[in-house]
Order: structure tokens, then sequence, then C-alpha cells
């Protein structure tokens, strides 16, 4: 008889292995409590051979066990099968021009990817100490941002605003204007009506034929609209492994809070800030730091923050400054006024500008800020016809070239400017 190699051998083992089963002791909202299975945390569980479940929390009468589908149907005494690990997703170059659902599965109708290789959604962060420092302009095509809130290669910025105020169309010219190779952009939580009109309205066959999209609708169980960030991040992990320059917007870092918020709750976390309990504030560093560079190449995250009643010092929006590496503030009295991109730019701030600017550009950009802060002062003095020129030369300047200015500032969403292009305006709008 052939001796059989070790890789045979390892396989006969496993198909010979006993099956190891539990039951579904309880079903209450979201959780269910699983009796007889040993898994980890984060885990993924088999109920009946069809619903998926993610292991919460372990206590002395079972596992907490969140499903990844609808309860509807499920029973106590059902079967649980451990599926052997976490939640993986398949990776590889055919994702580009794809849409996934939160566990990284096909949405578009396309072909399948079983193919590919797959990955643990879970990763670690690169060293502190591997990290190439960021010193490179990343071109976004957006005027505002390019010129006033300088985005570098690796760098991680927050747009803040409040519902309905453009983050998602900004997100889409972004996508469609930025220098970066890959475009991995995550949808949580978002309206199922707004999914197709982003990806075929904002986004286009050019934006999607470079981008990966993610996707979790509002209806989705809440670990999946949690998982669809992890799936999102990993993803742009692998083609930044690869030695790419990508870009993670992510919309919104709120309701992936609000899901693990859900997900706390049910496992029996005590409520803490505005009810969110202590492990959503744990979760935010442990996802955003993953972004940024690396040895091999650098993920540029964006991540919009959906603030409560336009408060930006809600528990959320406030977390996500500290952490991240500057932030956009998106304004309400723009957008009614019509102004797009509605950006708030005296309220911005990138933490890299000085390494990635030249002192030339830096000088040009405060200029402008100098202006942009000269008229906001007089404006109301203005328009009860009580300024009187000359008080003040830069608001004078102001006025006199705010036309140009707000020219500059706005932008359609099909128009993208180069980064070159954009700070030759700029040095010619701000030259007296």
């Amino acid at each position: 008889m052939s001796v059989l190699t070790a890789a045979v051998r390892e396989q006969a083992l496993a198909v010979a292995a006993p099956l190891h089963l539990g039951r579904v002791a309880e079903v209450i909202g979201l959780q269910l409590r699983v009796t007889g299975l040993r898994a980890a945390i984060g885990d993924l569980v088999e109920i009946d051979g069809s619903v998926l479940a993610e292991v919460a929390a372990g206590t002395p009468d079972g596992l907490v066990c969140l499903p990844l589908a609808q309860t509807a149907g499920l029973r106590v005494g059902a079967t649980v099968r451990h599926t052997g690990g976490p939640l993986t997703v398949g990776v590889g170059e055919e994702l580009l021009g794809r849409v996934l659902d939160g566990l990284g599965r096909v949405a578009d109708g396309g072909a399948p990817l079983a193919h590919l290789p797959r990955v643990s959604v879970q990763n670690s962060a690169p060293a502190a100490m591997s990290r190439p420092r960021i010193d490179t302009q990343l071109g976004l095509g957006v005027r505002a941002l390019d010129a006033l809130v300088p985005v570098g290669r690796g760098q991680r910025l927050g747009i803040m605003a409040g519902s309905g105020v453009g983050k998602s169309s900004l997100l889409s010219m972004i996508a469609r204007g930025t220098d970066a190779e890959v475009s991995v952009i995550a949808l949580v939580g978002e309206r199922g009506r707004e999914v197709r009109e982003f990806i075929e309205n904002d986004l286009g066959p050019e934006g999607l034929a470079r981008s990966v999209v993610v996707v979790a609708t509002s209806d989705a169980p809440p670990v999946e609209r949690l998982r669809a960030a992890f799936v999102a991040t990993r993803i742009a992990e692998f083609f930044r492994d690869a030695g790419r320059e990508v870009v993670l917007m992510m919309d919104s870092l709120t309701r992936i809070a609000m899901a693990q918020r859900e997900i706390g709750l049910s496992a029996g976390e005590p409520p803490a800030t505005r009810g969110y309990p202590p492990s959503v504030f744990a979760l935010m560093p442990q996802l955003l730091e993953r972004a940024g560079t690396s040895p091999e190449g650098s993920i540029t995250g964006l991540y919009t923050v959906l603030v409560e009643g336009d408060d930006m010092q809600d528990p959320i929006g406030d977390t996500a400054r500290s952490i991240l590496d500057g932030h956009i503030v998106l304004s309400r009295r723009l957008a009614t006024s019509g102004h797009f991109p509605s950006i708030d730019v005296l309220e911005s701030i990138s933490r890299v500008t000085s390494a990635v600017t030249s002192p030339e550009q830096r000088g040009d950009a405060t200029a402008l800020r100098r202006m942009l802060a000269a008229h906001r002062d007089v404006r109301e003095l203005v328009e009860i016809g009580a300024y009187v020129s000359g008080a003040d030369a830069d608001a004078d300047l102001a006025l006199a070239r705010m036309p140009q200015i707000n020219a500059f500032l706005q932008q359609t969403m099909d128009d993208s400017t180069p980064v070159t292009e954009t700070w030759q305006r700029l040095n010619g709008l701000v030259a007296r």
C-alpha cells in the first residue's frame, strides 16, 4: 500500500473527525443562546444548515450568538454547527467593478467569485514604527479640499455633517476624481433606494471600473452592517499589500457605531454615553487604525460621520476627531443656499498640511482663508449696510473677489480638477 502524503492524511482525518453540534436554547430579540458547542468570540456558527450567526459573547449558560440574517423561522432546539472560524472574504483583482453585500457575497447579479482566495476579515493594523511618514499629497479632484484641506496618501479624514447635506455626493465626486488607483466604498445603513442611484448616477461606469462597492442597507441585520465595514477594510488592505494606492470611503461611521450599539446591548453590555456601550468606543480605533500607510502601499481613509442635529460635539463625532488625522465639515447653510460641495473650509482642517504642501502653497491657502474669515466677520454688517469700506483691508479684498472665490470653491458633480491646476488657480485668485 502506498504511503499517504501529509496533505491527503490531514484531509482524511478532517473528514473522519466527529461532528460536534449544539442546540438553540433560547431566542430573544436579536440574540440566540446556544448550548453544547465550543466557539470563540467572532466565530461563525450555522443554524439548521441555512442561517449564519456570529458568536458575540460567552456565558456559563452557553454562547450568545447574533444572526446574520432575519430570525423569522428560527426555533428553540434547532441544531447549530461550528463553521470552523470567523467570517472570511474573497480577495483579488476580479473584485474591481463589483458590488458586494455586507458579508462579501456578490450582490450585483454578476459572475460568482467563489474561486478567489479567502482571508479573515479580522486583521491587525500595521505596526506604528513600520508606517512610512505621510509626505505626498493625494489629489481628490475637489478644489476646496485639494487647496484648503489637502489630503496626504495614507491620511484618515472624517467628513462631518448632518443628514441631507451632501456627504454621499461628495464621496462620489472623490471616487471619480481621485488620483488613487483603487477606490473601496462601503455604504452602511443606506436606504435601499439610494444604492443603485449612487452606483449608476453618482459613481458612474468610469468610477465603478476602479472601485469595489460593499453595501449593507438599513434593513440588514446589525451584524451584517457592522461586518460590512471590516469587509471593505480587509479588501482595501489586500490592494494596499499588493503595492497599490487605495482610497477607502465609508458612509457612515455613525451607522456602524449604531450597529455595534445594537449588538452590545443585545449581548448584555451596559449603556453608557447616549446609550452607546463601551464596546463602541473600543471598536472605533480598531477599525480606523487599520487604514494608513504601510511599507507596501497606502490606504487613504475618508469616513463620513452623521452628527445628530448638526451637533459636531456628539459622542461619535468627538471620538472620531480624536482618532482621525483631520476633519471636513459640511455646512447646512451652504447646502441650502445651493453652494456645492457645501464644505465649510474655515471649520475644516488637515493635520498633515505642512507635510504634503510647499511653503508657497500654504501661503496661498492661508491668504484665502484670511479673506474668507474677514468676509464672515463683516457679512452681517454688509447685509444691513453698516460696513464702511476701508475699515478692514482683508474684508475689502474679500468683498471685491467674493464672486471669483465662490466660483473656485464651487463645483458640479461632473467637474474634476487636477491638483496642479487647483494650485495654479488658487495662486491667481489670491495674488494682489
